[in-house]
């Protein structure tokens, strides 16, 4: 099983929105914060300031790109210091309605000084995983890195033309693409941060990775850590010390959240009896189910179903 594919699928990884920018100096633009959406900016033309904090200042050139995660503010701008307008001041100044090309700034040149595209991904409301809690401020991609990373670097190409293109179809193209480059980013950064770099190398570890696989392959089992730790042929104690030091969590820690996440998304989106959905994440009574969800997200199983597009009305 291919777990990190697995973990964006119960996460719910998806490709939102998408727009290009003409940016003439003078510009600066805040960008509000945003629940746990991931958005990036690629810049194709010009220079691009990007604040993430107050600690972070980070110069993008043409070919690099950024993606600041967990919904943090940032700021774009020609250059640091300049006050911004906020996003919104900016979409309505410029008579944006999201079809085209955002063009904002200074008196405009015969090219825009500075050409991004933009992107925003979100993740399910309630998502959690240590590689969610992994991820840093801001992963960087320059040029240097797309060098060696050649399926990242076509990706990016690929994202450009089709932007540029305009041609039918390309947002649920770029929509797809933007969401394979957010896990190519993942693997070819994992090295930019301690945890995530411990989560990217739990996955490729021949027993923590095959752990992983076993629990998210079969919820159902009557998992217990002596019998996960046999399965990938350690011992309890050296099982669960690598576990925690490369995933940051304790493995039933993370098998009970796994199985309450898949529980979520089956019973937001499928019309699956509540009884049968706790049976397949692993749960043999429909009470202990029923608490540990309503612990977890502030609702029960009932609740949620109820509240589900997919419900029948009353």
């Amino acid at each position: 099983m291919d777990v990190l594919s697995d973990i964006l699928d119960v996460l719910q990884l998806r490709g939102t929105l998408y727009f290009r920018t003409a940016f003439s100096a003078p510009w600066s633009v805040a960008v509000p914060a945003q629940g746990r959406a991931a958005r990036f900016h690629l810049a194709v033309q010009g220079r691009c300031h990007v604040a993430v904090g107050e600690e972070h200042d980070v110069v993008l050139e043409p070919g690099d790109m950024i993606i600041i995660p967990n919904g943090a503010a940032h700021l774009l701008s020609d250059r640091p210091g300049r006050a911004p307008a906020t996003l919104e001041d900016v979409l309505q100044r410029a008579g944006y309605d999201g079809e085209g090309v955002l063009v904002y700034g200074g008196e405009p040149e015969a090219e825009a000084e500075t050409k991004l595209i933009c992107g925003h991904l979100n993740f399910a409301t309630g998502a959690e995983h240590p590689l969610l809690r992994a991820l840093p401020p801001y992963l960087l991609v320059s040029a240097e890195l797309r060098a060696r990373a050649p399926w990242l670097d076509e990706l990016m190409r690929l994202i450009v033309r089709q932007m540029f293109a305009g041609s039918p179809g390309v947002t649920a193209s770029v929509i797809r693409l933007s969401e394979a480059l957010f896990i190519e980013v993942v693997r070819t950064c994992a090295d930019q941060d301690p945890a995530l770099r411990g989560v990217v190398e739990a996955l490729g570890d021949p027993r923590i990775g095959r752990a992983l696989s076993l629990m998210h392959r079969s919820l159902e089992q009557d998992w217990t850590l002596e019998r996960i730790a046999r399965e990938v042929g350690m011992s309890r104690s050296r099982f669960a010390e690598r576990f925690q030091a490369l995933m940051g969590c304790a493995p039933m820690s993370y098998l009970a959240e796994l199985r309450l996440q898949k529980a979520r998304n089956l019973l937001a989106g499928t019309l699956e009896p509540i009884q049968r959905i706790a049976t397949q994440v692993g749960y043999r009574s429909p009470a202990a189910f029923t608490r540990a969800f309503t612990g977890r997200y502030g609702q029960s199983p009932r609740a949620l179903r109820q509240a589900s597009p997919l419900a029948s009305p009353s």
